[in-house]
């Protein structure tokens, strides 16, 4: 039977400490009820997974986007924008700051943009642990004149964001730490801007270079910026360059270490503009096919896709899953043999998604090797640390390096209790070991970053054991 959540069938059990909220998971015939404030919930032994997955939009380009919407001349019609934590919070610190954005129902926005002068001069924002929306907005104030304080939550305040502030002030920011030297929360003050070439290092977030990118126009003149270091999560530059071009900026790219951003390009409003669905969203509905036969198609990302996780199906065929593409869908299935083969991966190219195949790995004959994850440590919490405990819990033998891990399967997986560490991806992620055994997910909600309703749609393409 299809696994749902819900007690009464034997599924998912989730203990609940208050209210409830409604939702239809698949057509059944009672109405079924799943806790808002969940802080557990057992998945129930699966053996299979079968069906079809609309993918919510891009957290990636959703922030993109709608920062570049409020940054271009003209008004700019947002669809299938992600619904999650990081974009209410881009949503919310965009009308603090004065631009105009009006909801038009079923995920799409209309935003008037400001044409790089925020109405509001002065402002206090608060970004959670939204990435996407606290590294660019830094830059983005700190290029527009005015006077602004930015904080979150606890974790976001130990994610490094100094080598990004040290670029900025190159170029003249002026930008004072509230707290721990290199990290936020942080007071941006108005200041004279000058200089043409800044420097940024690559190897430990890929978001600097991307918010130091995205700021740049609004400088009005020639100006360079080099990367020190090796540039990790090149795919994610590689959105951010996209995402400039459609409202009207250019970069020039001088391999991965050098990128020109020439004046007098203003950002311009494309008129409408479509969130692709989420790629490293997909890598959990994909593993789910190969690991339980499938097939399991997502649709809303495919070749066509400008994200480098969709590049996750590839990697998962070399563990001998079976995978089809299409322009905007993909489609898993199950090893002909049955089971799927551990492989010795560079995981740069898709640092996200690459943890779902640390998960995958429990049902792989061999070791995992997953190499380049460095930036691993740097995101809602230190991913390899964390994955490296959890993986343990269910008996695999770990090795964790400073930017590797080595997964060894047991020869049977055992119960346990997952911590999620307020990471959504750790959440999604361990979802899959219930194709080995029964399992308890803490804080399931944290899902809510960038995927609400992920439980619901990994139950419907999944069968109870």
């Amino acid at each position: 039977m299809p696994a749902q959540i819900v007690a009464a069938v034997g599924g998912l059990q989730i203990q609940t400490k208050a209210s409830y909220c409604p939702v239809s998971l698949r057509p059944l015939d009672f109405s079924l009820f799943v806790p808002m404030s969940a802080h557990f919930l057992d998945l129930p032994l699966l053996k299979s997974a079968c069906g079809t997955v609309r993918l919510p939009g891009s957290k990636s380009i959703s922030n993109r986007v709608l920062l570049l919407a409020a940054l271009a001349e003209g008004v700019t019609e947002v669809r299938d924008l992600l619904k999650s934590d990081d974009t209410d919070r881009m949503l919310d610190a965009l009308q603090t700051l004065g631009v105009k954005v009006e909801s038009l129902g079923e995920n799409a926005y209309q935003v008037e943009g400001c044409g790089g002068n925020f109405p509001v001069k002065e402002a206090k924002l608060f970004l959670g642990n939204a990435g996407t929306a606290f590294r660019p907005l830094t830059a983005a104030l700190a290029l527009a004149g005015g006077s602004y304080e930015l904080s979150g939550v606890p974790r976001m305040h130990e994610r490094p964001i100094g080598d990004l502030v040290d670029a900025l002030r190159q170029l003249g920011a002026d930008i004072t730490y509230l707290g721990n030297e290199g990290f936020p929360p942080l007071k941006i003050k108005p200041a004279l801007l000058a200089g043409d070439v800044a420097q940024v290092r690559g190897d430990v977030s890929s978001q600097f270079l991307t918010g130091l990118l995205m700021a740049l126009p609004l400088l009005g003149r020639t100006v360079a910026v080099e990367v020190v270091g090796e540039l990790i999560s090149k795919p994610y530059i590689e959105i951010t360059l996209a995402m400039m071009k459609r409202f009207g900026v250019n970069v020039e790219r001088q391999g991965w270490q050098r990128f020109v951003v020439f004046g007098g390009q203003r950002y311009q409003s494309p008129g409408v503009i479509y969130v692709e669905g989420d790629a490293s969203s997909a890598s959990y509905f994909l593993a789910a096919g190969a690991i339980g036969g499938g097939p399991v198609r997502v649709e809303g990302v495919g070749r066509d896709s400008v994200q480098g996780d969709v590049r996750f199906a590839e990697e998962l065929a070399k563990m001998g899953a079976q995978i089809e593409m299409g322009p905007n869908w993909m489609t898993a299935t199950g090893p002909a043999s049955g089971k799927l083969t551990a492989i010795d991966l560079d995981c740069n190219h898709i640092p996200d998604a690459a943890m779902t195949l640390a998960v995958a790995a429990l049902f792989a004959d061999g070791t995992t090797t997953l190499r380049n994850i460095a930036s691993w440590r740097v995101k809602e919490t230190d991913r390899i640390a964390a994955m490296a405990t959890e993986l343990r819990k269910v008996g695999a033998t770990v090795e964790e390096g400073a930017d590797t891990i080595r997964i060894t399967p047991p020869a049977q997986l055992r119960h346990a209790a997952i911590d999620t560490y307020d990471d959504h991806r750790m959440a999604m992620c361990f979802s899959l070991a219930a194709f080995g055994t029964t399992v308890r997910i803490n804080e399931p909600n944290c899902v809510a970053k960038t995927f609400p309703d992920y439980f619901q749609a990994f139950a419907a393409i999944t069968q109870a054991a």
